[in-house]
């Protein structure tokens, strides 16, 4: 069976975890201030009501916005389908979710990235077993709670390793 590519987005298979998730202050990408936790007055059940006019209405933000498919893959693959919409206890968890699984996505991006660098043998193997790691792993809310100070770590010092190689700073 193949597997999808888990840094697309799907915001029908999410529940609007950015819209509620994110915080942003008014400015020149954002109409209003919105705090994180509190679901944009823009939102109805998961949908946006202008996304058709973001740009207009003063949220070129949202449309630069892309989560690497990580609140699909919250909604789908740690919560199963549910929806802190229709259970209002959920919200926390979700929300520590998502931004656990933006730092998962964060460095499968990278990793993918760093395939194209001049690599030793011993460092493009690390890579790819990062990369598999991250990809086939069936993450939990908890396992994602401590992705940063765990697996995440141990990639972030591969990359200060590699970052030789790279054409910008990784």
């Amino acid at each position: 069976m193949p597997q999808t590519d888990l840094l697309k987005t799907d915001c029908s298979k999410c529940s609007a975890l950015c819209c509620i998730a994110l915080a942003f202050d008014k400015g020149d990408d954002f109409a209003f201030d919105k705090n994180p936790g509190e679901p944009c007055p823009n939102l109805s059940a998961h949908k946006c009501t202008i996304h058709d006019k973001l740009s207009q209405e003063g949220f070129s933000g949202c449309v630069a916005y892309d989560c690497l498919g990580a609140g699909n893959r919250v909604v789908q693959e740690v919560f199963a389908g549910r929806s802190w919409q229709k259970d209002p206890r959920l919200t926390r968890p979700m929300m520590e979710a998502f931004a656990g699984m933006r730092e998962v996505h964060k460095r499968i991006d990278m990793l993918r990235a760093a395939e194209t660098f001049p690599l030793s043998p011993r460092e493009h193997q690390t890579r790819r077993e990062f990369l598999d790691r991250l990809e086939q792993h069936h993450w939990s809310g908890a396992e994602l709670n401590d992705f940063e100070v765990g697996l995440g770590l141990e990639i972030d010092i591969f990359f200060h390793g590699i970052r030789k190689y790279a054409p910008i700073d990784l």
